[in-house]
């Protein structure tokens, strides 16, 4: 134990005591004062305390040396239990399936759910059952079809067929020796081929191909570079690939070896030299010195070994590979349709808000633009975005995170730039009584509208501002608003919403009559002559009040 823990623990337990002893005595002292002077019933409920007391200190200390004593054994409840991991990556698969269903069960659109939903149990089931899936992949004519042929050993398609011929996936089940799974091998339509049916036939192709445990890629030359990019593209996604050069046999054998050591230059990294084979699927009929027409077998034994040692070492891996890789891609669809129907719900609160705002800010101006900032990021609707995307917050919440946006948006001065964006543009619409309430309140809804873009880039990266802070984001969506085709709509929205309105409240208003800025002081009237009676001669005061005696 550390020396300062010590001295403090000694220090601790001889101020507890001296306080207990002072509190026993003093308490004694008290209980025999009251059981003498007082009832006895006092005394009891003072024991009673005391009891109650020395207990509580008692227990407080001992709560002190355990913490002290043993503060692994305190820690021990409030570590939180290690997250367990998949062992295998089925159960990984497993994990991520059960993740992907919670979040296509929020998507509202009934379509892309139920399509969602059923790639879902497709993917399931292909867990459950372990079939593996062989892909056969390459260019028209390049000889899929008879590779396919010549692995089964019956005819399955069309052999020779012309360019095209195959249109659609067509998945045969095969069962090689030394593997317990069964193989499902698919004849998929070829790539880069021609016009507009041949785009759609080689995004078929592609599809089949993302979903292959192991790929079989076929050509009959030499790798050309329209034919290398769609295969270093599923090697980057974890495609694992078996390149199987075709029509070998109508080559010389010195020119075979040039070409299969090019195939391998060029897929250094990619595929290894070992799962690039020579075969020759269909081997054109040869004429006898007899005239007899005599067909070759297919050279096929070298691809089909080479796919049973892949299969046979890695083929549970390659499964599960294929199975989490799918469930990924089902889950980042479903993500970008959640994401899409989030982001379409949050802009509604957003254009809600905006206008109400605008309205109430046009109705009731403010008495300086930079208050526009606090005014315009309602608290209640960052409350509602959060909602929108799962977080839950409180209004006291709202407000710190609406306070703290209002203020980047003043010391980035974008108050002051929105304020004279829609000053220009509102010029040739607003009269000039209305002109600073018609700024004001359109400006408000601009900026509430960077507000609420902002939090929505918030909320969808769970609560974070990213690497660049709140500024980086409010500024960015500054930026974006500022585009000529934005700013257009959104003053033509603004003119129907709030410069309309102000003109009609202007022109309803009851006229008041005009006074003129100066009136001549009206003159009083003269008042009518009043007739004097003429006055008494002085001898005459028979009229008069009397003398008053006043004491002198």
């Amino acid at each position: 134990m550390p020396l300062s823990r010590l001295l403090t623990l000694i220090i601790g337990v001889i101020v507890v005591l001296a306080m207990t002893i002072w509190l026993i005595t003093s308490l004694n002292w008290l209980y025999g004062q009251i059981a003498w002077s007082a009832s006895p019933f006092l005394a009891n409920l003072l024991l009673l305390l005391l009891i109650v007391l020395l207990a509580v200190l008692i227990g407080g200390l001992v709560y002190y040396l355990r913490l002290l004593w043993m503060p692994s054994a305190s820690r021990k409840g409030s570590v939180r239990p290690p997250v367990t991991l998949p062992q295998k990556k089925s159960d990984a698969a497993s994990v991520n399936l059960k993740a992907v269903r919670s979040q296509v069960e929020q998507i509202q659109d009934e379509v892309a759910r139920q399509a969602l939903k059923a790639r879902s149990q497709a993917i399931e089931s292909n867990l459950s059952q372990g079939n593996l899936q062989v892909v056969v992949f390459g260019t028209g004519s390049a000889g899929k079809s008879s590779v396919v042929n010549a692995i089964l050993g019956r005819v399955v398609g069309r052999v020779s067929a012309p360019m095209g011929t195959t249109t659609v996936g067509e998945t045969y089940t095969l069962n090689l020796p030394g593997l317990e799974r069964e193989i499902l091998i698919t004849d998929t339509p070829g790539i880069l081929e021609s016009g507009i049916e041949g785009n759609e036939r080689g995004e078929v192709a592609r599809q089949w191909a993302t979903e292959a445990d192991l790929l079989l890629f076929i050509v009959d030359n030499d790798l050309r570079q329209s034919e290398y990019e769609p295969l270093q593209v599923l090697a980057e996604i974890g495609k694992r690939s078996i390149v199987a050069f075709n029509k070998s046999d109508l080559y010389a054998e010195g020119d075979r070896e040039v070409i299969l050591a090019r195939l391998r230059a060029r897929l250094r990294g990619i595929v290894p030299p070992s799962d690039i084979v020579a075969i020759a699927a269909n081997p054109p009929v040869v004429r006898l010195a007899t005239g007899e027409a005599f067909t070759p077998d297919p050279e096929i034994m070298p691809l089909i070994r080479r796919i049973v040692a892949v299969l046979r070492a890695e083929g549970e891996d390659l499964l599960a590979d294929n199975i989490l890789l799918q469930s990924q891609r089902l889950g980042d669809e479903a993500r970008r349709l959640l994401d899409g129907q989030r982001r379409r719900q949050a802009m509604k609160i957003v254009d809600r808000y905006q206008w109400i705002g605008a309205g109430a800010i046009a109705i009731t101006p403010l008495p300086g633009v930079d208050l526009l900032a606090t005014a315009a990021v309602n608290a209640q609707m960052v409350v509602e975005l959060g909602k929108v995307y799962g977080c839950e917050l409180n209004l006291e919440r709202g407000r710190e995170l609406a306070l703290s946006l209002g203020k980047t948006l003043a010391s980035l001065g974008i108050v002051k730039g929105v304020v004279q964006l829609v000053a220009t543009g509102l010029q040739f619409h607003v009269g000039t009584l209305v002109i600073g309430k018609a700024i004001q309140g359109v400006s408000a809804a601009y900026l509430t509208r960077i507000a609420g873009k902002s939090f929505i880039e918030y909320f969808r990266q769970d609560g974070d501002w990213g690497d660049g802070g709140i500024t980086e984001v409010v500024q960015r969506q500054f930026e974006l608003t500022r585009k000529e085709e934005f700013v257009k709509a959104f003053l033509k929205d603004a003119v129907a919403r709030v410069v309309e309105p102000l003109h009609l409240q202007r022109d309803q208003a009851p006229e008041r009559v005009k006074e003129p800025l100066w009136q001549p002081r009206d003159t009083p009237p003269r008042p009518p002559a009043q007739v004097q009676d003429p006055p008494s001669p002085k001898g005459d005061d028979w009229n008069q009040p009397p003398p008053r005696d006043d004491g002198w």
